[in-house]
């Protein structure tokens, strides 16, 4: 499956933070197709196996999160709208007027309704909506509604994906789908390379609530590499230039306190020599992602950020190159197959 088909397929299924079950099956399922052994531990982490070459080898640990920010009903009204709160990192902004999928004891369409300008107020038409202020329409009275949707069900956002020009591509979770993509695009690489290390990939859960699913994973494999795959800022309007990186300029790399500087030096001499296009991604503190749980695993795991430019992060319509996720698969597995072991 080329990469833009297979993240258009990972982008549409629904994971939502503590309920990545609905989709462990099917990255394990992807995963099966190039490693010796994939299985799915009790928190819904994704791992699979690739064996190394080598008689002694060592452990290489790489950890994306399949995670993607949503909602979860809080209430059900006597008029049978449902409110409802954030999982994740989820901005009242970006979700007024949008079409939902209720996980009730079946799929239920619904829309957050807001408003008509016609009905606000002179003075509140610049104020924004409170996310508790909002609700999910789904069409039918309180009995009916309560008969369907218990308080604690799941919402995510319905957006498929949509192919822009110059192989971008846009839709929902594309944080951190796209990381997932990438650990499919590294096994591939790998199949064509020789390799010393064990090779674990592991879609990880629940790191938009806290980096959990990283937290159990570093704890049950002892790695003497981490390779974190995740997104940063891609560019766009108004962005501060040293925050978000162009689309389709290639893989970026972090360089920072929490971040092995052997490793990366030696990761950025990969991408030049194979003319893989890279960033300098500078990162002063824990980089926000499961990088942080690396290096203070256990004794600590030597860390290498690999980071894929994404517009508008936490929408449903982030947006990437498929380019820049084949350089990151690529950059990965080649540093894999050529790292010193000094």
């Amino acid at each position: 499956m080329e990469c833009g088909e297979l993240l258009k397929k990972l982008s549409d299924i629904r994971a939502v933070a503590g309920r990545e079950n609905m989709a462990a099956e099917i990255i394990a399922g992807l995963f099966r197709q190039y490693c010796d052994d994939v299985s799915v531990d009790s928190f819904y982490n994704v791992i699979g196996f690739k064996k190394g070459q080598a008689e002694n080898p060592q452990n290489v640990l790489i950890t994306a999160h399949y995670d993607e920010i949503g909602l979860i009903v809080t209430g059900i009204e006597d008029s049978g709208f449902l409110r409802f709160t954030a999982i994740g990192g989820v901005d009242a902004k970006a979700i007024g007027a949008m079409e939902v999928t209720v996980h009730g004891k079946k799929d239920l369409f619904g829309v957050i309704g807001v408003k008509p300008p016609h009905l606000i107020a002179p003075e509140d038409k610049d104020k924004g909506i409170k996310m508790e202020d909002m609700r999910i329409d789904i069409g039918y009275d309180g009995e009916k509604a309560r008969e369907l949707v218990s308080i604690g069900d799941v919402v995510t956002f319905n957006s498929p994906t949509q192919e822009l020009l110059n192989n971008r591509i846009a839709g929902k979770s594309l944080d951190n789908r796209s990381g997932v993509a990438a650990l499919v695009e590294i096994l591939k690489e790998l199949q064509k390379l020789k390799h010393d290390d064990n090779v674990y990939v592991v879609a990880t859960v629940q790191e938009e609530l806290g980096l959990i699913g990283a937290v159990c994973t570093t704890y049950n494999i002892k790695a003497d590499l981490g390779i974190v795959i995740d997104v940063c800022h891609g560019d766009m309007p108004d962005a501060p230039s040293d925050e978000a990186f162009p689309l389709d300029k290639g893989v970026t790399v972090a360089i920072g306190p929490i971040i092995s500087r052997k490793h990366a030096k030696e990761c950025i001499k990969i991408a030049r020599e194979e003319n893989i296009p890279y960033q300098i991604d500078p990162e002063a503190g824990d980089t926000g992602t499961e990088a942080a749980v690396h290096a203070v695993a256990r004794e600590g795991i030597p860390v290498i950020l690999l980071s894929i430019p994404c517009k508008y992060m936490h929408t449903a319509v982030e947006m990437v190159s498929v380019n820049d996720i084949v350089s990151t698969g690529k950059l990965a597995a080649r540093y894999i197959a050529g790292r010193s072991k000094e």
